[in-house]
């Protein structure tokens, strides 16, 4: 199976980019599905229903979400009737919407596509390694579903990287969201998962992780700020991963980064 996943869609910039790329990239990369972490997408902060039907018509399959799934409230509702809008699996029980989803694609193949939420550094969760174990014991590789894959939005490289090891094996891809910047770690690892640290963001990179650097900056030399975070503008780079899969087996047979938009360097 073929796996596009772009990493977190910032403001308009972001949604521009992704809209304007993505049949490139399908063209390209031939993707059998197409994941995108949406969790920034409404101004920087949130997602809202206007914005995940404009993903889902430019031909995402699946939204990811992450700590900023909640900051639009008029989300709430449409979560719980659009299964294609995930957010993290570890939330406590009674969260509006859901963790995982089982995604069919053309042919009939299945994919298992889960986002979950880091805890260090991060806002208190239930334990995603616990819920993620419990889930692919009931959806294992190669039976019910032929691929599955894991956006794990967290801060701390080293809990997203004891993830993937601690899943090796068990799921074809880990891949880590929510810094906003790609990592140069993408690989395989010994028991065949697909990982890469974090996938970077779709938005523009002149900016503090998307963001405009004036109040970044007034509230690292000043510790304050009078104004509030706003998106930069610019024009936006895409970044993402791409992952191959053995059907037989469910495990990665390749990875790459993938990168398009203004500048970083570009990797197609």
């Amino acid at each position: 199976m073929r796996i596009l996943f772009i990493g977190d869609v910032v403001a308009r910039s972001g949604r521009e980019a992704l809209v304007r790329f993505l049949p490139e990239l399908k063209t390209r990369w031939m993707p059998d599905v197409v994941i995108v972490n949406g969790e920034n997408a409404a101004h920087g902060i949130g997602i809202n229903e206007k914005i995940c039907l404009e993903m889902f018509d430019s031909g995402v399959n699946v939204i990811t979400l992450g700590n900023h799934s909640w900051d639009q409230r008029d989300v709430i509702p449409y979560i719980q009737r659009e299964p294609r809008l995930i957010r993290p699996i570890n939330y406590p029980s009674g969260t509006p919407g859901n963790g995982w989803i089982i995604h069919t694609i053309h042919d009939g193949r299945k994919i298992l596509v889960v986002n979950a939420m880091a805890r260090l550094f991060m806002d208190p969760m239930d334990d995603p390694f616990a819920a993620m174990v419990q889930l692919l014991e009931k959806h294992p590789l190669g039976k019910s579903v032929q691929a599955s894959f894991l956006d794990f939005h967290g801060e701390a490289s080293s809990e997203k990287m004891a993830m993937a090891q601690y899943l090796d094996g068990k799921i074809s891809a880990v891949i880590g969201t929510h810094t906003h910047i790609p990592t140069a770690d993408a690989q395989i690892l010994s028991k065949g998962t697909a990982y890469q640290t974090d996938a970077g963001m779709t938005g523009d990179y002149n900016s503090v992780i998307g963001m405009r650097p004036e109040v970044p900056i007034q509230r690292f030399t000043r510790k304050f700020s009078i104004e509030k975070l706003s998106p930069a503008e610019g024009e936006a780079c895409v970044c993402g991963v791409f992952i191959e899969t053995d059907d037989k087996t469910g495990l990665a047979t390749e990875i790459c980064p993938v990168r398009r938009g203004a500048r970083l360097q570009n990797t197609l």
